[in-house]
């Protein structure tokens, strides 16, 4: 959230934070928000039996603050159908994985048990069903010998933090939509998601 925001209000890419929106009340990512001077508030939750109203209060926020991009970033309640159909094509996430592999939670687990040679994240549109949105773009990471889940996920972060900001840019320049279900860029649609390769170094350097 806070490598998204500051790309915003340096001026690299053409968008406006309007709301940072958080389930926890004393979450850190309010205060930052706050300090960076974004309107930032609570919705908490308050258990499955209380989804609907807590759905409500997501989406008053939303729309009150007259958001026109929903971008999850270390968003972890899964949301209903009805709420992903609502802010369909207007509604980002991104997961620490190469998609479709390593859907849910603890990935980079995951990845080490399984001897995967590489990892990365996926940002997709978010749909109905969990982690399964088109794609758009994903970022590759080489894992090491030696790694650890926390070594991983550092390496993870670091390229999502740049890839992140750079897709909301292409959608706020207009070159990157959904059209139906579908991905387009520069009015081309994209069947396979974008690919971008980092080194261990470059992932490093960016942290």
């Amino acid at each position: 959230m806070a490598a998204i925001a500051r790309s915003c209000l340096a001026g690299a890419i053409n968008a406006h934070p309007k709301v940072v929106i958080s389930d926890v009340p004393d979450v850190a990512g309010l205060a930052v928000a706050r300090d960076l001077g974004i309107k930032a508030v609570a919705v908490p939750w308050q258990g499955a039996a209380h989804r609907d109203a807590f759905e409500r209060g997501l989406a008053a926020e939303i729309d009150g603050h007259g958001a026109d991009l929903v971008v999850l970033a270390g968003f972890m309640r899964i949301l209903s159908p009805q709420f992903a159909t609502r802010y369909a094509g207007r509604m980002l996430n991104i997961h620490p994985s190469l998609l479709p592999k390593y859907t849910g939670l603890h990935t980079h687990r995951r990845v080490l048990a399984a001897g995967d040679g590489e990892h990365g994240a996926s940002i997709h549109f978010v749909t109905a069903e969990l982690d399964g949105g088109p794609l758009i773009l994903q970022s590759k990471v080489p894992v090491l010998p030696g790694d650890t889940e926390a070594t991983l996920s550092a390496r993870v972060q670091a390229i999502e933090h740049i890839i992140y900001p750079r897709v909301i840019g292409l959608i706020a320049e207009g070159r990157l939509t959904w059209d139906a279900g579908r991905v387009r860029l520069d009015g081309r649609r994209l069947d396979s998601p974008l690919v971008e390769n980092f080194s261990a170094s470059e992932a490093t350097a960016h942290r």
